[in-house]
């Protein structure tokens, strides 16, 4: 059975890039019938905060991306000390007892030598009084023994990769302090959780090698990897530095509805175009990785708001409803109001604004050239209720009194009557008028 994880750190809020993680893997598992599972990796008890962690669940809520079961890293201490001794016995783990300080010092004078910054894995030479010493003084961290081989792995996005172990630090997988990192508790989570697909950013494409070697020390089996390309801005720039205004949350805030965010998500940095679909199901049904590339893409959030304008534009009036009634809206002018303004919003707040001018009146935009035209046209305006005719017939009897006719004869009533050069047809807007604005 197929299973996947979303494996979220809980130290911020969800943005873009955690997003397209999360998707991919809940519609691999749901288009196989598999498994999702949501995974807090929360090992940093300095950093992960109960908030962040509530408020990922109320994210993946609000898009629909429901998982089968929650696992917590801070639940599985015990059982991550057990892979470490595992580790310690075979002789892949050992200890290391450089400060930050002189690892800083090593790596500086390689690169100055002109060779790549790996760990000289100068502590594997010390002897058993050199470790007591220094354990008399720090705490030592946990280094992983790579086997200096090629590691190779078919990925599912950028094809066949291979990367020399030497090339690469032994990585440190518990911290002086006792912390377990990242590497060890994903690999043990994986493999105990029995997860056979993982995605991820391409970030994580050198990490995924040393995780390999640490799922076959651990007698594992090795999951299919996937790495999908980093975001960029919309000019390619570093996403990174606007990843606070591209919190789930702020999107949400600013009106981007689920299948907006999902549907652009779902396809971009794809050789697929990018189409509105209107439920989850539609939207697993053409997933395919295969169709991704490596080169990075570019994420821009106003391509967002077109996209929830025809979702919105889709809706029927019940999906609207509550919000309409929350702004005032009768019940009984409701289906004529949404039919209305249903394809002149962007996001439902939208809806407040016409709401509010064609219940309380619109500023009116008059030119001076046209200042008798409409007060002659207003004297002929019949009394109310206006209804689904009264446009036409009143235009009709202005322009035999006036002459005027065409973009002349509608363009001025139409600033006056609302205060705007586009919207509704005025058909639809007339018997929706409950005050006429007052003419200066």
């Amino acid at each position: 059975m197929t299973v996947t994880r979303f494996a979220p750190s809980p130290t911020g809020f969800l943005h873009v890039g955690n997003l397209r993680t999360a998707l991919f893997n809940y519609m691999i598992a749901r288009k196989s019938g598999g498994t999702f599972i949501l995974r807090l990796d929360d090992t940093d008890p300095e950093r992960s905060k109960q908030e962040y962690a509530d408020a990922i669940k109320e994210d993946l809520e609000w898009l629909g991306l429901t998982w089968d079961r929650v696992e917590k890293q801070s639940d599985r201490l015990e059982r991550y000390a057990d892979a470490a001794d595992q580790m310690r016995a075979s002789g892949r783990l050992y200890e290391a007892f450089e400060t930050p300080t002189e690892l800083d010092l090593k790596r500086k004078k390689q690169l100055n030598m002109g060779r790549p910054p790996v760990y000289d894995r100068a502590a594997l030479a010390l002897t058993d009084a050199d470790k007591t010493r220094l354990r008399a003084e720090r705490s030592p961290h946990w280094r992983f023994l790579l086997n200096h081989q090629r590691i190779e792995w078919t990925d599912g996005i950028l094809g066949d990769i291979s990367i020399d172990a030497a090339s690469v630090s032994d990585p440190v997988l518990i911290r002086g302090d006792g912390q377990v990192l990242y590497t060890i508790a994903s690999v043990v989570d994986d493999t105990d959780m029995g997860v056979t697909h993982v995605v991820r950013g391409s970030d994580h494409v050198t990490n995924t090698a040393t995780q390999i070697q640490i799922i076959q020390a651990l007698d594992g089996k090795v999951p299919e990897f996937a790495h999908h390309s980093l975001l960029t801005g919309p000019q390619g720039e570093a996403l990174s530095k606007r990843l606070g205004t591209l919190a789930l949350r702020d999107l949400r805030a600013r009106g981007v509805q689920p299948m907006a965010l999902l549907s652009h998500m779902a396809r971009l940095g794809s050789s697929d175009p990018i189409e509105l679909c209107t439920s989850l199901d539609e939207l697993i049904e053409g997933f395919d990785l295969s169709h991704f590339g490596a080169a990075p893409t570019k994420f821009d959030e106003a391509d967002l708001f077109p996209l929830t304008a025809r979702y919105l534009a889709g809706l029927p009036l019940e999906a609207v409803a509550e919000q309409l009634a929350a702004i005032g809206v009768p019940q009984d002018l409701a289906p004529a109001f949404w039919a209305a303004v249903r394809e002149n919003i962007t996001v439902l707040d939208d809806m407040k604004d016409w709401w509010q001018l064609f219940s309380k009146g619109a500023q009116p935009v008059i030119a001076d050239e046209d200042r008798e035209f409409v007060a002659q046209a207003f004297a002929m305006l019949p009394p109310k209720p206006y209804d689904a005719n009264t446009w036409a017939n009143w235009t009709k009897a202005v322009k035999e009194a006036t002459g005027r006719k065409g973009r002349g004869l509608f363009m001025p009533l139409r600033l006056a009557l609302t205060g705007r050069a586009k919207g509704p047809e005025m058909a639809d807007v007339m018997p929706l008028l409950q005050v006429l604005p007052k003419l200066a």
